[in-house]
Protein backbone atom coordinates (compact mmCIF):
# COMPACT_ATOMS: atom_id res chain seq x y z
CA UNK A 1 0.00 0.00 0.00
CA UNK A 2 1.25 3.63 -1.01
CA UNK A 3 0.53 6.51 1.23
CA UNK A 4 2.39 10.44 1.38
CA UNK A 5 3.89 11.40 4.99
CA UNK A 6 2.49 13.93 6.23
CA UNK A 7 4.03 14.66 9.47
CA UNK A 8 7.44 13.23 10.63
CA UNK A 9 8.04 13.74 14.85
CA UNK A 10 11.66 11.47 14.63
CA UNK A 11 10.17 7.88 15.04
CA UNK A 12 6.79 7.90 14.07
CA UNK A 13 5.38 9.34 10.86
CA UNK A 14 1.96 10.32 10.19
CA UNK A 15 0.81 9.16 6.53
CA UNK A 16 -2.32 9.70 4.31
CA UNK A 17 -3.34 6.84 3.13
CA UNK A 18 -4.75 5.91 -1.09
CA UNK A 19 -8.64 6.06 1.62
CA UNK A 20 -7.99 9.64 2.37
CA UNK A 21 -7.60 8.46 6.18
CA UNK A 22 -4.20 9.05 7.91
CA UNK A 23 -2.16 5.78 9.76
CA UNK A 24 0.54 6.65 12.02
CA UNK A 25 3.77 4.65 11.00
CA UNK A 26 7.56 3.24 11.56
CA UNK A 27 10.20 2.53 9.84
CA UNK A 28 12.17 -1.22 10.57
CA UNK A 29 15.92 -1.09 11.42
CA UNK A 30 18.08 1.18 9.63
CA UNK A 31 16.39 3.11 6.75
CA UNK A 32 19.03 4.72 4.76
CA UNK A 33 18.45 6.51 1.04
CA UNK A 34 21.25 5.93 -1.51
CA UNK A 35 24.12 8.86 -1.66
CA UNK A 36 22.29 11.32 1.25
CA UNK A 37 23.69 11.44 4.51
CA UNK A 38 21.03 12.89 6.26
CA UNK A 39 19.81 12.72 9.72
CA UNK A 40 15.92 11.53 8.91
CA UNK A 41 15.35 9.23 6.74
CA UNK A 42 12.02 9.65 6.12
CA UNK A 43 10.59 13.27 5.15
CA UNK A 44 7.36 14.67 5.11
CA UNK A 45 6.39 14.88 1.47
CA UNK A 46 7.72 11.60 0.60
CA UNK A 47 5.12 8.71 -0.76
CA UNK A 48 5.93 5.62 1.05
CA UNK A 49 5.00 2.35 0.71
CA UNK A 50 3.57 0.83 4.16
CA UNK A 51 2.36 -2.66 5.52
CA UNK A 52 -0.18 -2.59 8.08
CA UNK A 53 1.02 -4.35 11.55
CA UNK A 54 -2.62 -5.65 13.48
CA UNK A 55 -0.48 -7.06 16.49
CA UNK A 56 -1.70 -4.51 19.25
CA UNK A 57 -5.70 -2.85 19.44
CA UNK A 58 -4.26 -0.06 17.46
CA UNK A 59 -3.75 -0.14 13.51
CA UNK A 60 -0.22 1.05 12.90
CA UNK A 61 1.90 0.60 10.04
CA UNK A 62 5.50 -0.19 8.97
CA UNK A 63 7.50 1.45 6.01
CA UNK A 64 8.80 -0.57 3.91
CA UNK A 65 9.68 1.57 0.80
CA UNK A 66 10.41 5.69 -0.41
CA UNK A 67 9.48 6.11 -3.99
CA UNK A 68 11.96 8.80 -5.98
CA UNK A 69 11.73 12.32 -4.84
CA UNK A 70 11.05 14.87 -7.49
CA UNK A 71 13.22 16.81 -4.97
CA UNK A 72 13.57 17.99 -1.49
CA UNK A 73 14.61 21.01 0.56
CA UNK A 74 17.58 20.04 3.17
CA UNK A 75 19.49 22.06 5.41
CA UNK A 76 22.88 21.11 7.07
CA UNK A 77 23.47 21.52 10.76
CA UNK A 78 26.19 23.94 11.26
CA UNK A 79 27.43 21.81 14.17
CA UNK A 80 27.54 18.40 12.71
CA UNK A 81 28.99 19.80 8.86
CA UNK A 82 28.41 16.27 7.48
CA UNK A 83 25.38 15.93 8.34
CA UNK A 84 22.44 17.17 6.69
CA UNK A 85 18.60 17.68 7.94
CA UNK A 86 15.73 16.65 4.55
CA UNK A 87 12.82 19.68 5.58
CA UNK A 88 10.75 18.19 2.91
CA UNK A 89 9.76 16.27 -0.77
CA UNK A 90 8.17 17.04 -3.62
CA UNK A 91 7.17 20.19 -3.56
CA UNK A 92 6.09 22.64 -6.15
CA UNK A 93 6.68 25.93 -4.55
CA UNK A 94 8.49 27.20 -0.99
CA UNK A 95 7.69 30.77 0.39
CA UNK A 96 10.21 32.20 2.20
CA UNK A 97 8.69 34.16 5.33
CA UNK A 98 10.64 37.71 5.72
CA UNK A 99 10.39 40.54 8.22
CA UNK A 100 12.44 43.38 7.90
CA UNK A 101 13.27 43.64 11.67
CA UNK A 102 10.70 41.83 13.77
CA UNK A 103 13.03 39.73 13.69
CA UNK A 104 15.45 40.73 10.92
CA UNK A 105 15.95 38.26 8.28
CA UNK A 106 19.41 38.80 6.36
CA UNK A 107 20.23 39.20 2.70
CA UNK A 108 22.76 36.30 4.03
CA UNK A 109 19.80 34.21 4.91
CA UNK A 110 17.78 34.64 1.71
CA UNK A 111 20.23 33.80 -0.35
CA UNK A 112 21.14 30.76 1.51
CA UNK A 113 18.00 29.54 1.24
CA UNK A 114 17.55 30.71 -2.83
CA UNK A 115 20.81 29.12 -3.54
CA UNK A 116 19.35 25.56 -2.01
CA UNK A 117 16.35 26.00 -3.96
CA UNK A 118 17.90 26.72 -7.13
CA UNK A 119 20.06 23.88 -6.53
CA UNK A 120 17.75 21.34 -5.79
CA UNK A 121 15.23 23.01 -8.85
CA UNK A 122 12.47 24.66 -6.69
CA UNK A 123 10.31 27.37 -7.45
CA UNK A 124 11.17 29.95 -4.51
CA UNK A 125 8.86 33.05 -4.02
CA UNK A 126 9.62 35.59 -1.32
CA UNK A 127 6.49 36.69 1.05
CA UNK A 128 7.48 39.97 2.84
CA UNK A 129 5.53 39.56 5.95
CA UNK A 130 4.04 41.99 8.69
CA UNK A 131 3.65 45.37 6.72
CA UNK A 132 1.15 46.52 8.53
CA UNK A 133 3.83 47.18 11.17
CA UNK A 134 6.35 49.25 8.78
CA UNK A 135 7.84 52.57 9.67
CA UNK A 136 8.82 54.58 6.54
CA UNK A 137 12.95 52.86 7.33
CA UNK A 138 11.46 49.74 7.58
CA UNK A 139 8.82 50.42 4.56
CA UNK A 140 12.58 51.59 2.55
CA UNK A 141 14.18 48.89 3.12
CA UNK A 142 11.40 46.53 2.57
CA UNK A 143 11.00 47.84 -1.24
CA UNK A 144 14.97 47.83 -1.63
CA UNK A 145 14.70 44.33 -1.07
CA UNK A 146 11.44 43.78 -3.55
CA UNK A 147 13.93 46.27 -6.04
CA UNK A 148 16.79 43.43 -5.55
CA UNK A 149 14.72 40.14 -5.59
CA UNK A 150 12.64 41.28 -8.51
CA UNK A 151 15.31 42.48 -10.75
CA UNK A 152 16.93 39.04 -10.64
CA UNK A 153 13.36 37.53 -11.22
CA UNK A 154 12.06 36.19 -8.18
CA UNK A 155 8.53 36.61 -7.41
CA UNK A 156 7.84 38.60 -4.71
CA UNK A 157 4.93 39.04 -2.27
CA UNK A 158 3.57 42.09 0.41
CA UNK A 159 1.76 40.47 2.89
CA UNK A 160 -0.13 41.04 5.99
CA UNK A 161 -1.70 38.36 8.20
CA UNK A 162 -3.46 40.33 10.81
CA UNK A 163 -5.51 42.57 8.32
CA UNK A 164 -5.24 40.31 5.27
CA UNK A 165 -3.43 41.64 2.78
CA UNK A 166 -2.16 39.94 -0.25
CA UNK A 167 -3.98 36.77 1.04
CA UNK A 168 -6.04 35.86 -2.05
CA UNK A 169 -2.74 36.74 -4.17
CA UNK A 170 -0.97 34.11 -2.11
CA UNK A 171 -4.22 31.72 -2.16
CA UNK A 172 -3.64 31.74 -6.03
CA UNK A 173 -0.29 31.16 -6.35
CA UNK A 174 -0.59 28.25 -3.93
CA UNK A 175 -3.88 26.71 -5.54
CA UNK A 176 -3.61 22.96 -6.87
CA UNK A 177 0.35 22.75 -5.22
CA UNK A 178 2.56 21.60 -2.68
CA UNK A 179 3.87 24.42 -1.14
CA UNK A 180 6.18 24.87 1.83
CA UNK A 181 6.53 27.70 4.21
CA UNK A 182 9.92 28.29 5.63
CA UNK A 183 11.88 31.07 7.48
CA UNK A 184 13.04 32.46 10.99
CA UNK A 185 10.87 31.73 13.74
CA UNK A 186 8.87 34.67 14.97
CA UNK A 187 8.53 35.10 10.90
CA UNK A 188 4.42 34.45 11.39
CA UNK A 189 4.57 31.32 9.28
CA UNK A 190 1.60 29.77 11.61
CA UNK A 191 -0.14 33.25 11.67
CA UNK A 192 -0.07 33.46 7.74
CA UNK A 193 -1.39 29.38 7.66
CA UNK A 194 -4.25 30.27 9.86
CA UNK A 195 -5.19 33.43 8.03
CA UNK A 196 -5.45 31.49 5.03
CA UNK A 197 -7.21 28.13 6.90
CA UNK A 198 -8.25 29.56 10.17
CA UNK A 199 -10.02 25.98 11.20
CA UNK A 200 -6.28 25.05 11.56
CA UNK A 201 -5.85 27.27 14.47
CA UNK A 202 -1.68 26.42 14.54
CA UNK A 203 -0.01 27.50 17.55
CA UNK A 204 1.28 31.13 17.67
CA UNK A 205 3.98 32.48 19.88
CA UNK A 206 4.76 36.49 20.18
CA UNK A 207 8.54 37.88 19.48
CA UNK A 208 10.95 37.82 22.13
CA UNK A 209 11.36 41.61 23.32
CA UNK A 210 15.18 40.76 24.38
CA UNK A 211 15.91 39.06 21.62
CA UNK A 212 13.84 40.08 18.67
CA UNK A 213 14.03 36.34 18.02
CA UNK A 214 10.79 34.25 17.55
CA UNK A 215 10.08 31.41 19.72
CA UNK A 216 9.69 27.92 18.29
CA UNK A 217 5.90 27.18 17.86
CA UNK A 218 6.36 24.73 15.29
CA UNK A 219 8.31 21.62 16.47
CA UNK A 220 8.08 19.07 13.40
CA UNK A 221 7.45 19.80 9.53
CA UNK A 222 3.45 19.00 8.88
CA UNK A 223 1.51 18.88 6.20
CA UNK A 224 -2.03 20.15 5.83
CA UNK A 225 -4.66 20.01 3.22
CA UNK A 226 -6.01 23.75 2.75
CA UNK A 227 -10.02 24.03 1.92
CA UNK A 228 -9.05 26.15 -1.55
CA UNK A 229 -7.56 23.36 -3.15
CA UNK A 230 -3.97 23.86 -1.90
CA UNK A 231 -1.13 21.61 0.55
CA UNK A 232 1.23 23.40 2.43
CA UNK A 233 4.46 22.63 4.96
CA UNK A 234 4.92 24.19 7.81
CA UNK A 235 8.36 24.21 9.13
CA UNK A 236 9.61 24.64 12.33
CA UNK A 237 11.84 27.95 12.18
CA UNK A 238 15.28 27.93 10.90
CA UNK A 239 17.91 29.99 12.77
CA UNK A 240 21.40 28.89 10.69
CA UNK A 241 20.63 27.62 7.16
CA UNK A 242 24.40 26.18 6.38
CA UNK A 243 25.07 25.53 2.77
CA UNK A 244 25.31 21.90 1.79
CA UNK A 245 27.88 20.62 -0.11
CA UNK A 246 28.81 22.19 -3.28
CA UNK A 247 31.32 22.39 -5.93
CA UNK A 248 32.84 25.99 -6.09
CA UNK A 249 32.90 26.21 -9.69
CA UNK A 250 28.64 25.47 -9.31
CA UNK A 251 27.59 28.09 -6.82
CA UNK A 252 27.52 31.10 -8.84
CA UNK A 253 25.42 29.16 -11.01
CA UNK A 254 22.66 29.24 -8.43
CA UNK A 255 22.45 33.08 -8.46
CA UNK A 256 20.60 33.68 -11.65
CA UNK A 257 22.55 37.32 -12.59
CA UNK A 258 25.49 35.51 -11.83
CA UNK A 259 24.44 32.78 -14.23
CA UNK A 260 23.56 35.08 -16.97
CA UNK A 261 26.89 36.92 -17.62
CA UNK A 262 29.36 33.56 -17.12
CA UNK A 263 29.53 33.43 -20.86
CA UNK A 264 30.95 36.91 -20.63
CA UNK A 265 33.97 35.96 -18.33
CA UNK A 266 36.99 35.99 -19.96
CA UNK A 267 37.65 32.00 -18.08
CA UNK A 268 34.89 29.69 -18.35
CA UNK A 269 36.03 28.11 -14.88
CA UNK A 270 35.92 31.82 -13.63
CA UNK A 271 34.89 32.04 -9.46
CA UNK A 272 34.37 35.33 -9.86
CA UNK A 273 37.23 36.25 -7.42
CA UNK A 274 40.12 37.64 -8.17
CA UNK A 275 39.80 36.58 -12.08
CA UNK A 276 40.71 39.29 -14.24
CA UNK A 277 37.75 40.13 -17.20
CA UNK A 278 35.17 38.88 -14.56
CA UNK A 279 31.84 40.24 -16.24
CA UNK A 280 30.52 39.74 -13.33
CA UNK A 281 32.61 41.58 -11.02
CA UNK A 282 32.51 44.57 -13.69
CA UNK A 283 28.78 44.50 -13.41
CA UNK A 284 28.68 44.79 -9.72
CA UNK A 285 31.31 48.04 -10.15
CA UNK A 286 28.24 49.09 -12.31
CA UNK A 287 26.64 48.55 -9.39
CA UNK A 288 24.20 46.39 -11.90
CA UNK A 289 24.38 43.48 -9.12
CA UNK A 290 23.47 44.36 -6.04
CA UNK A 291 26.61 44.10 -3.60
CA UNK A 292 24.06 42.11 -0.97
CA UNK A 293 24.26 39.28 -3.21
CA UNK A 294 27.96 38.89 -4.27
CA UNK A 295 28.98 39.54 -0.36
CA UNK A 296 26.84 35.92 0.11
CA UNK A 297 28.68 35.03 -2.64
CA UNK A 298 31.96 34.97 -0.93
CA UNK A 299 30.30 33.81 2.19
CA UNK A 300 29.51 30.46 0.46
CA UNK A 301 32.44 30.24 -2.03
CA UNK A 302 34.52 30.20 1.45
CA UNK A 303 32.52 27.89 3.53
CA UNK A 304 31.55 30.83 5.61
CA UNK A 305 28.97 29.15 7.96
CA UNK A 306 28.81 30.75 11.34
CA UNK A 307 29.42 34.71 10.66
CA UNK A 308 26.55 35.15 7.74
CA UNK A 309 23.83 34.94 10.51
CA UNK A 310 24.89 37.90 12.10
CA UNK A 311 25.55 39.84 9.15
CA UNK A 312 22.39 42.68 8.64
CA UNK A 313 22.81 44.20 4.82
CA UNK A 314 23.18 47.83 5.91
CA UNK A 315 26.10 48.73 4.83
CA UNK A 316 25.39 46.82 1.46
CA UNK A 317 22.43 48.83 0.90
CA UNK A 318 24.36 51.86 1.55
CA UNK A 319 27.12 50.66 -1.22
CA UNK A 320 24.29 50.30 -3.61
CA UNK A 321 22.67 53.93 -3.61
CA UNK A 322 23.10 54.60 -6.82
CA UNK A 323 20.69 51.91 -7.70
CA UNK A 324 18.25 52.49 -5.71
CA UNK A 325 18.33 56.10 -6.58
CA UNK A 326 17.84 55.02 -10.61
Amino acid sequence: MTGTVYKSTGSWYTVKTEDNSFLECRIKGKFRMKGIKSTNPIAVGDIVDYELEETTDVTTGTITNIHERKNYIVRKSVNLSHQMHIIASNIDVVFLLVTINNPPTTTSFIDRFLVTAEAYGIEAVLVFNKIDTFDEATLDEQLYLQYVYSNIGYKCLRVSSTEGKGIEELKAMMKGKVSMFSGHSGVGKSTLVNALEPTLNLKTKKISEQHQQGQHTTTFAEMFDLAFGAQIIDTPGIRGFGIVDMEKQEIGDYFPEFFALKDKCKFNNCLHKEEPHCAVKEALEKDEIAWSRYKSYIQILEGDDENYRSDIYGDDRDASDKTRQS
